[in-house]
């Protein structure tokens, strides 16, 4: 296993001998974290000097806000899960292979992991990112396949690039072979900023908020991101905090709550304002690999409390909020509590956290640590003709 802490510098592009180099990126899921993460990772390179492709299905922010940032796209018709349609989209895939002929492809999510190394079968290096392995998201029933699955690919993978820790642990759980790399996933501590609390003020005003105790929740609604059992645990909150509120901001279906004090906000395309408005930011998640989320709420020094599950209990730190077991609505609600109903104290918390990100969580040495992994890869490939059969 490797193990990757690079130096924030700017990195120059270097894969072919001669002429512009070619990145690659596959992309599915194209909304939240992972697409958050695509988008900095090639907007970085693009100013490197790289020629940057992303192959990504239309629907969703990512393929705007790419081609905002002056990346080229290409649409990608794949669906967010493994079924009928799979065929198809390796074939597709293979097709923008042949077109974009790129020196490296990089492949986020399970399902990019999945399409993306039938298509290309180890002919180009090739750096897959679990962004939370999917054995995480299927049936027990389909533990083992899956599991299988990625020993499989592991022979077509040049690196299994992990955005912290315990991600390469649950790899290596697996019994998944070969080249690891761990480059802790980071945000811009510039665009989320420390927010104080005239911050806060303004914020609620300019979202039509009220001077409550407010909780938010940020993230896509689904299985995963655990909004259901936040809401379990929300009946108890509102029994000691009568006049607290919770927001939950982010796509997905609609989900329906008995308990008042609840807000939809639905999606938006940036949730700095929320942050700034909340007094504690939940994240109750069932797995993650790094999230995003708890990240980008301390770099606004918002308390975090959030389920103890993969990335997060290395991302959150001693004294900047709480780690709750998964499910436990009792904990959750507890630790909620204990900031809704202590303002001054949620606010120190939030001070520990934004130090804790600027010091070891800056997207720049995220970036840096991504071309580190590129340039060993790549070394390792030309030196190794014969390790991707």
């Amino acid at each position: 296993m490797t193990t990757l802490k690079a130096p924030p510098v700017r990195w120059r592009p270097h894969l072919r001998t001669s002429g512009t180099p070619v990145v690659l990126h596959i992309a599915q899921p194209t909304d939240g974290g992972v697409a958050r993460y695509v988008t900095d990772v090639a907007a970085s390179q693009l100013q490197a000097g790289w020629r940057v492709v992303v192959a990504c299905p239309a629907p969703g922010r990512l393929s705007g806000d790419l081609r905002a940032a002056g990346i080229q796209v290409l649409p990608w018709r794949a669906a967010r899960l493994p079924g009928t349609t799979l065929a198809a989209e390796v074939r597709d895939l293979a097709a923008i292979l042949a077109g974009v002929d790129p020196d490296l492809v990089h492949l986020h999510s399970s399902k990019a992991g999945l399409a993306g190394r039938l298509a290309v079968r180890g002919r180009r290096v090739t750096v897959f990112q679990p962004h939370a392995w999917s054995v995480n998201a299927v049936p027990s029933v389909l533990h083992g396949t899956t599991a299988a699955w990625e020993r499989l690919a592991a022979r077509w993978t040049d690196v299994v690039l992990c955005g912290a820790q315990d991600e390469c642990n649950v790899g290596h759980s697996l019994r998944v072979q070969g080249r690891y790399a761990v480059v802790l996933n980071g945000v811009d501590t510039d665009r989320f900023s420390p927010a104080n609390t005239v911050d806060r003020e303004e914020a609620r005003l300019r979202l039509g908020l009220g001077n409550g105790p407010l909780a938010v929740c940020v993230g896509r609604v689904c299985r995963q991101k655990g909004q259901d059992l936040l809401l379990h645990a929300w009946r108890r909150v509102v029994s000691a905090v009568p006049d607290a509120t919770l927001a939950l901001v982010g796509h997905g279906a609609p989900m329906t709550s008995q308990v008042a004090e609840v807000i939809r906000a639905g999606p938006v395309e940036d949730p700095s304002e929320w942050y700034a408005a909340a007094n504690v930011v939940v994240c109750p998640s069932r797995w993650e690999g790094m999230a995003l989320v708890p990240l980008e709420a301390m770099a606004r020094a918002r308390s975090v409390v959030a389920s103890d599950v993969g990335g997060t209990r290395e991302a959150l730190p001693s004294g900047a909020g709480a780690l709750v077991a998964s499910g436990d609505s009792a904990a959750l609600a507890g630790a909620i509590v204990d900031r809704l109903g202590d303002h001054p104290h949620a606010d120190r918390e939030g001070r520990v956290g934004r130090a804790h990100v600027v010091r070891h969580h800056p997207l720049p040495r995220t970036l840096a640590g991504v071309d580190a992994v590129y340039r060993a890869v790549v070394t390792a490939r030309r030196t190794e003709p014969g390790a991707i059969t």
